[in-house]
């Protein structure tokens, strides 16, 4: 019994993941973004001026990964590269006035699709899915 359980409840968070990653994904297409670029602007929201490695570890991405988005943000006009002062070997980057619009926009989608998500389920259960999801991440690490 338990092996089925289990079962179900993997396949039950892939089917979660993947419908939420495409509704995401359709839903930050709207701000000429894919999914993950939004998790590179947030870094950059917090404060901009990293390097493509700060970017990398927080991201939990690989450098090519990193560099594909920024390339891809970068022609979009939500960020540019510049030189460091002190290291002429080492690009920084910011935000333009263009990337920094999209905060606003970018957490609203994120509240949209938490409470899509998260509908008709009480206050306590959201509470215990939280423990449990946390517990879940925990046993992966």
């Amino acid at each position: 019994m338990t092996d089925a359980v289990d079962c179900d409840i993997r396949q039950s968070l892939d089917r979660i993941s993947s419908q939420m990653r495409r509704n995401y994904g359709e839903s930050l297409r709207e701000l000429s973004l894919y999914v993950g670029q939004d998790n590179l602007l947030y870094r950059l929201w917090l404060g901009d001026g990293v390097t493509q490695m700060q970017l990398c570890d927080h991201l939990k991405c690989e450098p090519p990964t990193v560099t594909n988005m920024v390339k891809s943000l970068e022609q979009n006009g939500f960020i540019y590269r510049k030189r460091d002062e002190q290291d002429a070997r080492i690009m920084r980057i910011f935000l333009t006035d263009k990337g920094k619009a999209l905060e606003i926009p970018v957490e609203m989608k994120w509240r949209q699709h938490q409470e899509k998500l998260l509908q008709s389920i009480s206050t306590e259960d959201r509470l215990i899915l939280k423990r449990l999801m946390q517990q879940m991440e925990s046993n992966l690490l």
